[in-house]
C-alpha cells in the first residue's frame, strides 16, 4: 500500500518530514494511563457530549498561529468541560512539540492524546501520553505491530480511518478505539456524511468507541455526529479559533484565528468548548 497516493500535497509534506524526523534517542517509554472510556462514560454522565477538545497552534488547514501558552488553554478546555484533551507535537505543519504534551499533562487530570504522525515503532517513545493516534492509511500494514507495541508501552490507542475499507483494517488489527475522519487526505475537503456511513457500517462489526474527527464546528454538528453514533468527538479549529459566532457546517467560514479584539484568549476557549460539550442539552433550530 502506497501511503502517498493520491494525497494531497500538503499531506505528503507531513508524511515526507515524518519518515526524515529522528526517532528519540530516549528510554523506552511506560505509561500508567488515564482511562479514555472512563472519561468518557464521566462526560456521559453528567449530562456533557463527551469532547476531546485539541490544542492545535495551527495546521496545513488553516491560517495563522497561535501562540498563546498551551497549558492555559488547555486548562480552559477542561473547565468549559471536555471529557479528555489532544495535543500535537507535530513541530514542523502543526507547531506542536512533546515539550507541550508533557507541560499539558502535568497540569490537567484528564486523558491527553498525542495527535502526530507516527510512523515507526521508535517514535512512540518520544513522551509519555495516555493515548496515541496511529493513522491507519499512513502506517499500512504495519498497524497491527504498532498498535500491539504501542499498547506493550501502556498506551490506549486511537486509531483513524477514513473509509470502511480501513474499518475493517482497524478492526482486524484489535482496535478498541476508532477515529473516523471526515477529511479526504486527497482533497483535504470535509464531508461530515462520512462518519454517518462508516459508523453505519461499524455497528455491525465492532463494539469499539467510535470518535467523529474534523469539520465539527456547532452544536448541530455535534448532534448530527452523535445520531450517528458518536461515542465522542475530536475537535480543534472549533475550539482554538475563538470564533464563538452561530455556524452551520454548510456555510462559508474563515479558518483563520480572529484578529486579537482584547478578549482573554482562555476565557473565549473555555466558552467555545462549554457550547459544544453542551449541544445536547440545547435545542436545535432544526429538530
Amino acid at each position: 500500500m502506497d501511503a502517498d497516493e493520491d494525497v494531497a500535497p500538503a499531506v505528503r509534506s507531513i508524511l515526507d518530514a515524518a519518515r526524515q524526523r529522528d526517532s528519540p534517542a530516549a528510554d523506552r517509554v511506560s505509561v500508567n494511563p488515564r482511562s479514555l472510556d472512563d472519561a468518557v462514560a464521566a462526560a456521559d454522565a453528567d449530562g456533557r457530549t463527551p469532547v476531546i477538545a485539541e490544542v492545535k497552534p495551527t495546521s496545513p488547514t488553516t491560517e495563522g498561529t497561535r501562540t498563546d501558552d498551551p497549558v492555559e488553554l488547555a486548562r480552559a478546555m477542561v473547565d468549559g468541560g471536555a471529557a479528555a484533551l489532544s495535543v500535537l507535537t507535530e513541530p514542523e505543519h502543526f507547531g506542536g512539540s512533546p515539550e507541550y504534551l508533557e507541560r499539558v499533562r502535568e497540569a490537567v487530570d484528564v486523558p491527553v492524546l498525542r495527535k502526530d504522525f507516527l510512523l515507526r515503532e521508535a517514535q512512540l517513545d518520544a513522551v509519555a501520553a495516555d493515548v496515541v493516534l496511529l493513522i491507519a492509511r499512513f502506517v499500512g500494514d504495519d498497524l497491527a505491530d504498532l498498535l500491539a507495541a504501542a499498547r506493550d508501552r501502556g498506551f490506549q490507542v486511537l486509531v483513524e480511518v477514513h473509509t470502511r475499507e480501513e474499518l475493517e483494517r482497524a478492526v482486524d488489527a484489535g482496535a478498541n478505539f476508532v477515529g473516523v475522519n471526515n477529511r479526504d487526505l486527497a482533497k483535504l475537503e470535509v464531508d461530515l456524511a462520512t462518519f454517518e456511513d462508516v459508523a453505519a457500517h461499524a455497528r455491525d462489526r465492532t463494539d469499539a468507541t467510535l470518535i467523529a474527527e474534523s469539520g465539527v464546528s456547532t452544536p448541530d454538528d455535534v448532534r448530527r455526529m452523535r445520531r450517528a453514533g458518536a461515542d465522542a468527538l475530536l475537535i480543534g479549529s472549533a475550539i482554538m479559533d475563538y470564533d464563538t459566532d452561530e455556524r452551520s457546517s454548510s456555510s462559508p467560514r474563515s479558518a483563520s484565528p480572529r484578529e486579537d479584539d482584547g478578549a482573554d484568549p482562555a476565557a473565549t476557549v473555555r466558552e467555545n468548548t462549554e457550547r459544544l460539550t453542551t449541544a445536547e442539552s440545547q435545542r436545535g433550530d432544526n429538530e
